[in-house]
């Protein structure tokens, strides 16, 4: 079963794939959507839109996972971050992908075991539970990595 792990943002939309194959997790690919910054606000959505539609093509994940938006203090950026999180649950979907919706403290506890763990603490977890993830990905990559794994240890207490 590969999942595909989604970190939404504006400037850096992260992604993950990782590949369960009973009790193993395999790292697959990872990178970042990165929308121009010089752009009206709709053209930068669409850009994420075809990042993610060329991810899936390429990939054919079986599942997807996103985070949550968390309230920032600013709204109008919780609400433009929150049109992110649209498209990348919409994409998904569009392709007959299941999508699970999981909270950064969900997130942290699954991956780290604590809730409030910290960025660095994460990314450590993520390169304990896959290995072979390369050296110097960047950090949206890693938590949509750690999104994907949230994902698969959730499946097994569902399942």
């Amino acid at each position: 079963m590969l999942i595909l792990g989604i970190d939404p943002g504006l400037r850096h939309t992260g992604w993950g794939l990782v590949e369960k194959d009973r009790s193993r997790l395999i790292f697959k690919a990872a990178g970042v959507i990165n929308p121009q910054t010089d752009i009206d606000f709709a053209k930068r959505l669409t850009e994420i839109y075809e990042g993610l539609t060329g991810i899936i093509e390429q990939y054919h994940p079986d599942e997807s996972a996103v985070e949550e938006t968390f309230v920032n203090k600013n709204p109008t950026t919780t609400l433009k971050l929150g049109q992110a999180r649209g498209i990348a649950l919409l994409v998904p979907a569009l392709h007959g992908i299941p999508v699970a919706e999981y909270t950064p403290n969900q997130i942290k506890k699954m991956v780290v075991g604590a809730g409030h763990a910290g960025k660095n603490q994460v990314d450590m977890m993520v390169r304990t539970l896959l290995p072979t993830v390369p050296e110097h990905i960047p950090p949206d990559s890693s938590d949509a990595l750690a999104i994907a794994l949230c994902h698969c240890f959730m499946r097994n207490t569902l399942c």
